[in-house]
């Protein structure tokens, strides 16, 4: 072997020994609840060598697999929907209704948001009253319990483990609680924001709306939001509705009835 290909074969040996030791240090998904406590205990050991304080640790070690978190993950048949379907299972015309009255009677906290970030209300107020009835129905699952279950579960274990940790992140800060209430994957506040969202995107406390409505603005705006740009299908502005949610046919309620609350 001459002495290119022998140092070609070494960091290829390197490389192949720093993907095993890798795998061999992350805690292993599972599919049943019944690995979840060997598993906290080996994400533990990683989140303290992150510097994730004992306090926080020891509040994860108290975290419940969530049976309920699992059944609604697999159970999102809504999303296959067509969009008047889609419309009148969520009650879109309810919630237009509502939004217009709402920006009206908001319409000072509105403007400043569309004067900071761009983004003008009826995505805002679409996106609100889908998520949680403009605040109404928030959910009542434990945050870090729910995470923590879809960071364990096997089928999407790399983004929930960047959502367990910058949840505890936010504990360690006091900006979250061990013992904050969310919906089933763990999203909290007035329009559902996901922990490394806060991180990036939050504006202070997102069980006020006003600070919600703000965080929600500035993450339409970091992916790409251009004011008075359109936000239908095919505009400029749909691109960024189609990061707040993965789901076709929810990008098009929201950009529908975004239209209709702005009065196009």
């Amino acid at each position: 072997m001459t002495r290119g290909r022998e140092l070609k074969a070494a960091t290829l040996a390197a490389i192949m020994l720093a993907c095993l030791s890798v795998r061999a240090d992350a805690a292993q998904c599972g599919s049943t609840s019944g690995g979840f406590e060997a598993w906290k205990r080996e994400f533990a050991e990683e989140a303290r060598a992150k510097g994730i304080s004992a306090s926080t640790i020891a509040a994860l070690m108290q975290a419940n697999y969530a049976t309920a978190t699992i059944a609604a993950d697999r159970g999102q048949r809504s999303f296959g929907l067509s969009l008047d379907q889609f419309l009148a299972k969520r009650g879109a015309s309810t919630i237009v209704a509502r939004g217009r009255n709402l920006k009206q009677s908001q319409a000072a906290l509105f403007a400043s948001i569309q004067q900071r970030y761009g983004v003008p209300p009826g995505p805002l107020i679409a996106i609100w009253g889908m998520e949680t009835g403009f605040g109404s129905q928030r959910g009542n699952q434990n945050m870090l319990s729910s995470i923590a279950t879809l960071a364990y579960d096997c089928r999407r274990p790399a983004y929930f483990t960047e959502q367990l940790y910058a949840a505890l992140q936010l504990i360690d800060r006091g900006v979250l609680s061990p013992t904050t209430r969310g919906s089933m994957h763990g999203e909290i506040g007035q329009t559902q924001f996901l922990p490394k969202n806060i991180l990036a995107y939050g504006t202070g406390n997102l069980d006020v709306a006003a600070n919600a409505l703000s965080s929600t603005a500035n993450f339409l705006k970091a992916h790409g939001w251009r004011a008075s740009a359109g936000y239908q299908p095919g505009e400029p502005n749909f691109s960024a509705i189609e990061a707040w949610n993965a789901a076709s046919v929810y990008q098009r309620a929201i950009a529908l009835m975004g239209r209709q609350i702005d009065g196009g």
